[in-house]
């Protein structure tokens, strides 16, 4: 283990043993060193330190994988148990009104290995409880560009409807059912206005102001949000804020610049390496956590109106952590963990799911016993809540 990775696992045990914060002066926020860095906090401790162990399981020493990922649970989440036909990505759950849980996913053949994530396809799988195991469903939309989907997305709509969204590979599509388990068909595709800002790439790319004729980015990342006031809400890959008040197809108004510009606590080095963002609202809050994938960590931010107002609220994950944890001891540590997603009931987040590989990406060439999955971590997100109540 490099020294690096030996200062991030320590200072990451720090924040999953009981803490105790030193007085601080009033409207002063505390604060934790991860790494060589501090990162803020405004609660009692940091988002990584409300992830909770990992459902008891029989744990296996000959699933696929690398040896650094350690004795795992198998039937954890969505995957191929042979690592023999698929590589499984992103990973939005919903729940039934049958109490059975659906994710939504996207595959792609594992023996092309991971670079071969732009041919993936979107499916639906089912489990009787919420970590799993998942039962790969076969293809959302079979008939519509052969299932083509990617940085897949779901929710429930304002009219009870549910729609997943698709970007990256496709431009923001999105596909409605009256039922989750189907039939889905497109209702359209999102649109923007960028009469305020231009969308752009990354949070390293500045969005000008007043350029209603600009090129907008390929929309990538999307993460979608039905608001408590009704509107539909976007974070894309570059933390922009998109909002819309006539309904998930938009026009969606680009309010401003990344988020991430300028924010205490978010680093400011290689901005284009910021993706992966998901929006959600719990608490009376709105929270992003978005992940700096060359930093190789996560940060959570909270915001009042979730659109202006964003601070930050420690460290969200990374992969050197001991936060994927069993009660008898043993932890996970998977070389990456992309597309989180949140899973919530009762107005707060219970779980949190992550496509995860064993391997650096450039490993997993297919064929060689590496790939990728969806893991499901149960989340104390009723406590995150109450710790974060009196935030102003």
């Amino acid at each position: 283990m490099s020294s690096r990775s030996s200062k991030l696992a320590m200072a990451a045990a720090l924040f999953l043993a009981p803490m105790i914060q030193p007085a601080v002066a009033a409207g002063q926020a505390p604060a934790a060193t991860v790494g060589d860095e501090v990162v803020p906090m405004l609660g009692p401790k940091p988002f990584i330190g409300y992830f909770k162990p990992m459902p008891r399981a029989k744990l296996s020493t000959s699933a696929w994988g690398a040896r650094e990922v350690g004795p795992r649970d198998p039937r954890n989440g969505l995957e191929d148990a042979g690592m023999a036909r698929w590589n499984y990505w992103d990973g939005q759950i919903l729940k039934g009104a049958d109490g059975r849980y659906r994710m939504f996913a996207s595959r792609w053949d594992q023996a092309l290995g991971h670079k071969a994530w732009g041919r993936s396809l979107a499916v639906s799988a089912i489990s009787d409880t919420l970590f799993g195991p998942y039962q790969d469903r076969g293809l959302t939309w079979p008939d519509n560009q052969g299932g083509l989907g990617h940085n897949v997305t779901a929710l429930k709509m304002h009219d009870g409807r549910y729609a997943a969204v698709v970007s990256e590979t496709r431009g923001g599509d999105v596909f409605v059912s009256d039922s989750l388990d189907g039939p889905w068909t497109q209702l359209g595709t999102i649109s923007l206005d960028q009469s305020r800002f231009q969308l752009v790439k990354t949070p390293g790319d500045v969005a000008l102001r007043d350029t209603p004729t600009a090129t907008p980015a390929k929309p990538a990342n999307f993460s979608v949000l039905l608001r408590p006031d009704g509107a539909y809400q976007i974070v894309p890959r570059s933390g922009q804020i998109l909002i819309s008040r006539t309904g998930i197809l938009g026009p969606y108004t680009v309010m401003g610049d990344s988020v991430y510009r300028g924010l205490d606590g978010v680093p400011q080095r290689d901005m284009r390496a910021f993706e992966d963002p998901v929006l959600w609202f719990s608490g009376g809050l709105y929270h992003i956590v978005v992940n700096q994938w060359r930093e190789r960590r996560a940060y959570h931010l909270v915001s009042r109106d979730g659109i202006t107002g964003w601070r930050v609220q420690g460290l969200a994950y990374e992969p050197g952590a001991d936060f994927i944890r069993y009660a008898d001891g043993t932890k996970n540590h998977w070389n990456k963990l992309e597309r989180p997603g949140v899973v919530i009931e009762n107005g707060h987040v219970v779980a949190m799911t992550f496509a995860v590989v064993d391997t650096p990406k450039d490993d997993q060439t297919g064929n060689n016993g590496h790939g990728s999955k969806v893991i499901v971590v149960p989340f104390d997100g009723a406590a995150m809540d109450r710790d974060l109540a009196g935030l102003p």
